[in-house]
């Protein structure tokens, strides 16, 4: 990464967020080369995610820091100022940082900024070029904008929690905060789209984005499904809504995926699992005829691939041409060859201790993204950054 500092090196970002959707989307603008205030509350020592543990890193005696594995999992490439929005003295701050910023990203409730002063209606008449990102869980205006949002939420009142689980078991959440990860995503598409328009016209704007809407909007296939159908769809487990076979197949040894996306798969697996005629059979010819038969076809198949052991099964339908692979846990994740190769575990050198994070996905061939400062301690760059004469120089 030596040599380039980013695309969006020059970009300032003063980041009045906390817990995961707007640091998702901070670290990924940080990771681009902006750089990046990140503002913390003192009453609560900072990010309520530094709480959120263990495990925290500690330093070479022992002793835990406030760097939780959550809050570094979004807060890299950062600085930590300590300012008291609720007093005069940290809104004149604010106001101060936010003159020499082109972003400034929020998630507080709807509202919650205007008696501080610091809403986009306030600061845009002072600021007009300012791109103002403001995340909340239902969004600035409608029925329920004034209800407090949390991924959970998002994912029960945006329906994704009533596709993901066992057909016969409850209503399951994703194991992660995908709905705060992918309402980051989609703030940091808007803040990119919208810092284009402000360069090109030298006016700024408010990105209102919900995270219920977010999670509403990756729905995808299954949300048009229902749409296009009018059927509620129902809770598959592992199953795909569309195509079959396209789940988890119990093997003599552990588990493999397969995702028969065509005829032409289906044959080739047909024959390494030694039933060929099947590709054949009317109710399991065509995907149509399959996801008819659901049931049926997935009874035989569990049945035949459970007579083999999971490298069989990988090896002989990799070589076959027909998507296969491994359900493997985290130890086997980082462990794996393919994640060196793609530097998806990084290390770098934080206050306390060395700490190891996950890389950023992101592979650009002129300006690759840069790990130029690791998650900050509470409050660490406050007096160096309120003191600057331009406090988002690094």
């Amino acid at each position: 990464m030596a040599g380039s500092e980013g695309p969006l090196k020059g970009v300032k970002v003063l980041d009045l967020s906390r817990i995961l959707a707007g640091p998702t989307c901070t670290q990924l603008l940080g990771d681009l080369g902006a750089s990046v205030i990140k503002i913390e509350n003192p009453a609560t020592k900072g990010d309520d995610t530094r709480q959120w543990g263990p495990p925290y890193v500690a330093d070479a005696d022992g002793v835990p820091s406030d760097l939780s594995s959550y809050f570094m999992s979004a807060n890299r490439n950062k600085k930590s100022v300590a300012i008291d929005i609720t007093t005069p003295e940290g809104q004149a701050e604010i106001r101060r940082l936010a003159s020499f910023a082109d972003i400034l990203i929020e998630n507080f409730i709807p509202g919650g900024l205007a008696k501080y002063g610091l809403d986009y209606k306030s600061l845009s008449k002072e600021f007009p070029s300012l791109v103002y990102c403001s995340i909340s869980g239902y969004g600035q205006d409608g029925p329920n904008a004034s209800k407090p949002g949390y991924d959970l939420m998002a994912q029960g009142y945006g329906g994704v929690m009533s596709l993901t689980g066992d057909p016969q078991g409850a209503p399951m959440k994703v194991g992660v905060g995908i709905a705060d990860v992918m309402c980051g995503m989609y703030a940091c598409v808007g803040i990119l789209a919208a810092l284009r328009h402000r360069d090109q016209t030298g006016e700024g704007q408010q990105i209102d984005l919900a995270l219920v809407d977010s999670q509403i909007a990756w729905l995808i296939n299954e949300g048009v499904n229902y749409l296009t159908s009018g059927n509620v769809p129902q809770r598959r487990g592992n199953g795909h809504p569309n195509i079959v076979p396209y789940d988890v197949y119990e093997t003599a040894d552990g588990h493999v995926i397969l995702a028969v996306g065509n005829d032409s798969q289906f044959r080739r697996f047909c024959e390494f699992i030694d039933q060929p005629d099947l590709a054949d059979d009317v109710r399991f010819a065509t995907n149509p005829a399959r996801l008819e038969n659901r049931d049926a076809l997935n009874a035989l198949l569990r049945s035949a691939v459970q007579s083999y052991d999971t490298t069989t099964v990988i090896a002989e339908l990799e070589a076959r041409k027909v998507p296969v692979g491994p359900v493997q846990t985290l130890d086997q994740v980082f462990d794996t060859e393919q994640v060196a190769a793609r530097q998806m575990q990084i290390a770098m050198q934080a206050a306390p201790a060395e700490v190891k994070l996950i890389g950023n996905p992101l592979k650009l061939s002129r300006t690759p993204v840069t790990y130029r400062t690791a998650p900050p301690q509470f409050g660490a760059d406050t007096a160096a950054v309120l003191n600057a004469k331009n406090p988002f120089e690094d």
